[in-house]
């Protein structure tokens, strides 16, 4: 398995990694195409945040992003992986490197906004919940995590 910057050209495919993803946990095709904006990945996103894919056998299955909000605070936007690969340690995987580059950073505090469905799995890895609000779907509220480092 290798990490590395993704590409502008990884637009598409990391696309098509957030909608399988998040499609994965029972929301409708009607829903997901009413996130599309939300959850396209664009060239110009790839050109001005930090996003690292996962290629595992020339695969990119999966890969996360991140936006430093000052020098010692920033927020993880996305981590996504194909659904096939989901609950095998790929994520964990992920994350582990994502806090490896934010300790050699030497950041301070990361917040996330968590689907719903992944708020276990951001706390077993030491985030913890300081809040959350409304989504679009009525009754549907979405955590708000932050780890201290």
């Amino acid at each position: 398995m290798i990490i590395q910057k993704a590409n502008i050209t990884d637009n598409e495919i990391l696309t098509e990694i957030t909608k399988k993803s998040k499609a994965y946990w029972g929301y409708s095709e009607e829903q997901i195409q009413k996130w599309d904006k939300n959850l396209t990945i664009s060239q110009d996103y790839i050109k001005e945040n930090h996003v690292y894919k996962l290629i595992n056998d020339n695969l990119i299955i999966g890969y996360y992003s991140y936006i430093f909000q000052n020098e010692k605070n920033v927020t993880m936007d996305n981590l996504f992986i194909l659904p096939e690969y989901i609950g095998k340690g790929f994520g964990k995987y992920l994350l582990l490197d994502f806090l490896n580059r934010m300790k050699e950073a030497k950041i301070e505090k990361i917040t996330l906004d968590s689907e719903p469905n992944a708020e276990e799995f951001y706390s077993k890895m030491g985030f913890v919940k300081i809040g959350e609000f409304e989504t679009s779907i009525k009754n549907r509220f979405m955590p708000v995590m932050e780890m201290k480092l």
